[in-house]
């Protein structure tokens, strides 16, 4: 390892990987209360379920964006990291503020958490995605302040690159528009207007750019392909993210009573918002195509390659699927949001983690890839993880298809209740795949274990 500042990542990639874990877990609880509604009622409600299952993904996400600029940073930048004891200070806050809130989340009720962190004094709970305590906020601004400033000044004193300075730009957006969460107006039309600055503009804007700088990075490392080519395509694909995706925020605005032009402007660049994920795809067979080296990590190439193509599957086929407003009409709100939200954030979010944690760890054990053994558990895991993600992904299609049409657009448009009936079968098929993903995110922790059969760098 070139710098042993690198070596802070590790423990913010452990505890992406503990969460990951739990996320899963709890998401699989979810998906049984879709089938049996009295499943680990009352210890677990359905609602305290889906905040632990939506709240871990975040700070996790966080987590492994956090370690992954802990790392790249210092090699991008040739220099050690600007503090290595304010980075890990700083994961300690993060992580005990992050498992506080589970334990709160389940074991006092939700009003009742409210009461005692002091919601009445800055009222922000209450949101979907939103619902950590105020308390908890505060501490993340003070997590995400830090930890700019020590990437920052890593970034400003040390080289410059593309990678440094569109990393930092998307770090700097996301805690940007993380501020939007202490915004919570009485009125419902302006609640969710300014929600969706979080929301969107973190998934569909910023966080695209440390994406991109993440997958750029670690091309650059496994292909040996000049870097001005990558940091060429790096331009193109942040340009079209951010043109499509900050106006593209409109898609959100079509029945909340936004002024009506948001579906002429959200429809538009909606509609556009594939194309930055379609150039990423390109991008990545591109490089990997021109390759000047066969690197021996062949895990991390493949989660790479994932990354690129089931990003474009999830976030740009599935979400242009029902994001016209015509369509959006219809499907608002039903499973087929879910089967986008799910395929969009394993695609682009979830595996470029993974791509960095797998690049990153073996060199940060002194080893250029693991064994031949792990790896190929670890290859396991991606197929696993990917194809049942496919899976999941469809059968919510399904689920949701057949929502849109027996609850919404039929001549006799049935209830609520009893069109989840009548899609039982899906969940229960979106379950069992649910269970072959949690297998495949076993193994990938599994193949991090040590090996006495090592491969030197």
């Amino acid at each position: 390892m070139q710098y042993q500042s690198q070596s802070v990542a590790k423990l913010y990639f452990l505890a992406a990987i503990g969460l990951f874990v739990v996320q899963v877990l709890f998401g699989l609880v979810m998906g049984l209360q879709y089938v049996m509604g009295d499943f680990l009622f009352p210890e677990i409600p359905f609602n305290v379920a889906r905040m632990v299952h939506t709240n871990s993904l975040i700070v996790w996400l966080l987590m492994g964006f956090m370690g992954a600029a802990y790392y790249l940073v210092p090699e991008e930048s040739q220099r050690e990291l600007y503090s290595p004891k304010l980075a890990v200070l700083m994961f300690w806050v993060f992580l005990g503020a992050a498992l506080l809130t589970v334990v709160g989340y389940l074991s006092v009720p939700y009003a009742t958490l409210a009461q005692i962190t002091g919601n009445d004094l800055l009222p922000t709970m209450g949101r979907e995605f939103l619902e950590q305590p105020t308390i908890t906020k505060i501490g993340i601004v003070v997590v995400a302040l830090a930890f700019l400033f020590n990437i920052g000044m890593t970034v400003l004193t040390g080289r410059k690159t593309v990678v440094t300075i569109v990393l930092l730009t998307g770090l700097l957006g996301l805690a940007v528009f993380f501020l939007f969460s202490f915004y919570n107006p009485d009125n419902l039309v302006k609640d969710k207007y300014y929600w969706w600055f979080v929301v969107h503009l973190w998934v569909e804007g910023v966080w695209e750019l440390i994406l991109a700088s993440i997958l750029a990075f670690v091309l650059i490392k496994v292909t040996g392909v000049d870097r001005e080519v990558i940091e060429k395509w790096l331009y193109v694909i942040i340009a079209m993210a951010l043109i499509t995706g900050i106006i593209g925020t409109g898609h959100h605005f079509y029945w909340i009573g936004a002024p009506g032009y948001w579906q002429w402007w959200g429809s538009i660049f909606s509609a556009l918002e594939p194309i930055p994920f379609f150039i990423m795809t390109l991008f990545a067979f591109n490089v990997i195509n021109k390759r000047k080296r066969e690197h021996p990590n062949k895990a991390a190439v493949l989660w790479a390659m994932g990354t690129a193509v089931l990003a474009f599957l999830g976030a740009g086929i599935w979400g242009f699927m029902h994001t016209l407003a015509p369509v959006n009409y219809y499907t608002h709100g039903t499973q087929l949001t879910a089967a986008h939200g799910h395929m969009a954030f394993f695609g682009a979010y979830v595996l470029v983690v993974l791509t960095i944690i797998s690049y990153a760890v073996p060199l940060m054990r002194g080893q250029e890839a693991k064994s031949n053994s792990k790896q190929v558990m670890e290859m396991w895991s991606f197929w696993l993880m990917s194809v049942s993600m496919v899976f999941i992904t469809l059968f919510l299609t399904g689920a949701g298809i057949l929502q849109t049409y027996l609850q919404r657009y039929s001549d006799a448009p049935q209830a609520f209740m009893v069109v989840q009936e009548k899609v039982n079968l899906f969940y229960w098929m979106r379950e069992v795949s649910g269970v072959v993903f949690l297998v495949g995110v076993i193994l990938f922790a599994l193949s991090f274990l040590p090996d006495r059969k090592t491969q030197k760098a």
